[in-house]
C-alpha cells in the first residue's frame, strides 16, 4: 500500500501560492519567536508546521521552485527521515549558527527580488546580515508580512496558562532588589529605559514563573523598565488580580501583551534606551522612534542572574540530586 504523501506537499503548496499573491520571491521561516527563544510554544512553530521537521533549531526557504530545511550535523539524520517525500531538500549547515540559508538566499534569488521574513520573529543581528548580504543585488527584504498567517488556518493561539510567583525560600532575592540593581546598570550604561524580550530573564528578573513552553518554566512576556517603574506586558488573565496587587507593591505594573508596541512607540523624544541586539527582534524594535537613543549591550540580568549565591547553589545542588 502506497503511503499518503507529507501533509508538508500540501503546505509547501499554499505558501508558494502566497508568494506569488503578494509579489516575494523567497520566503524564510527560522525556528524563532517574538522571544528569540530556543523552544518554541505552539503558535511559532511554524518552520515544524509546514516542514514537518521536528527539530528545535533549523532554517526553511520557500522560493517558487525550490524549498530547503537548512540543519546542522545534529539533526541530518532525523532531518532525513521527516523530509522523506516532502520535496524538502536537506541542506547540511556545519553549525546552527551558520549562515548557509542566508547566503544561498543571496546567490539564488535574482537581482532586485524581495525576500520576505515576518520581522516580528526575526532578531537585529540577523536582520543586519541579511541586509548586507543582499545589499548588492538590491534585494528587498520585506519585514511586515506574516505569510503563515495566509495559509495556517488552524494555527494556535497564545498559551493562556497562569503566571505564577516564585516564592521564599527558593526566590533568594526579592525582586525589588533586582530591580534596584539592574537600575544600577542602566545607569552605568547611560540608559534610563531598558527593553527585556527573552523568557528567562524576564521570569528571573520578576520571581515569576510559567508553563507557556514545554519543560520550560517561563511565560510570553515583554518587560519595559524605567527609572522608577517596571512594566510587565502579558496576555490578559494571565496574571491574576493578588498578584497583580503583589507585583504593583514592587512598583511593577501589568499591561496587555500585545500594548508593548504602543509603549515603546510613547517613549520620550529623548529616552535613551538599553537594548541588547542578540536578544530582541527588528520587528518589536521598529516601534521605538527614531528621536529615541539606543544603547546597545548584553542584558545586565543575563550577567546578574548567572552569579549564583550561596543559597542558590544549594537549590540547584538539591535539584540535580533530585533530578539524576
Amino acid at each position: 500500500m502506497t503511503s499518503a504523501l507529507p501533509l508538508a506537499v500540501g503546505r509547501i503548496a499554499d505558501l508558494r501560492a502566497a508568494l506569488h499573491r503578494h509579489g516575494i520571491d523567497a520566503l524564510l521561516i527560522p525556528s524563532s519567536d517574538p522571544h528569540l527563544s530556543e523552544y518554541l510554544p505552539e503558535h511559532w512553530q511554524g518552520r515544524r508546521w509546514a516542514s514537518g521537521f521536528n527539530g528545535s533549531v533549523g532554517n526553511l526557504v520557500v522560493t517558487r521552485e525550490f524549498a530547503g530545511l537548512f540543519a546542522d550535523s545534529r539533526y541530518w539524520i532525523q532531518a532525513e527521515k521527516e523530509l522523506a517525500g516532502s520535496g524538502i531538500a536537506l541542506m547540511e549547515t556545519a553549525a546552527a549558527t551558520s549562515p548557509m540559508h542566508i547566503e544561498w538566499l543571496a546567490d539564488n534569488v535574482p537581482a532586485g527580488g524581495c525576500v520576505s521574513v515576518d520581522g516580528a520573529v526575526l532578531g537585529l543581528g540577523a536582520h543586519r546580515a541579511l541586509a548586507q548580504a543582499f545589499s548588492s543585488k538590491k534585494i528587498q527584504l520585506k519585514l511586515d508580512i506574516d505569510v503563515l498567517a495566509d495559509v495556517w488556518r488552524d494555527r494556535p493561539s497564545l498559551p493562556l496558562q497562569p503566571v505564577f510567583e516564585h516564592a521564599m525560600p527558593y526566590a533568594v532575592t526579592p525582586r525589588a532588589e533586582k530591580l534596584a540593581a539592574l537600575r544600577t546598570a542602566m545607569r552605568a550604561h547611560g540608559a534610563d529605559w531598558h527593553l527585556l524580550s527573552t523568557l528567562d530573564d524576564i521570569a528571573w528578573l520578576f520571581n515569576l514563573r510559567g508553563r507557556d513552553v514545554a519543560f520550560n518554566p517561563v511565560f510570553l512576556a515583554f518587560a519595559l523598565v524605567d527609572e522608577l517603574r517596571a512594566t510587565l506586558f502579558v496576555s490578559p488573565g494571565k496574571i491574576d488580580a493578588e498578584l497583580t496587587r503583589i507585583l504593583a507593591a514592587d512598583g511593577i505594573d501589568v499591561a496587555p501583551y500585545d500594548a508593548v508596541g504602543e509603549a515603546l512607540a510613547g517613549l520620550p523624544e529623548k529616552a535613551r534606551l538599553l537594548i541588547d541586539a542578540d536578544r530582541n527582534t527588528v520587528g518589536t524594535l521598529s516601534h521605538v522612534p527614531a528621536a529615541v537613543t539606543r544603547i546597545e549591550a548584553i542584558n545586565p540580568s543575563t550577567l546578574m542572574k548567572s552569579r549564583k549565591t550561596d543559597a542558590e547553589i544549594a537549590f540547584v545542588r538539591e535539584a540535580m540530586a533530585q533530578d539524576g
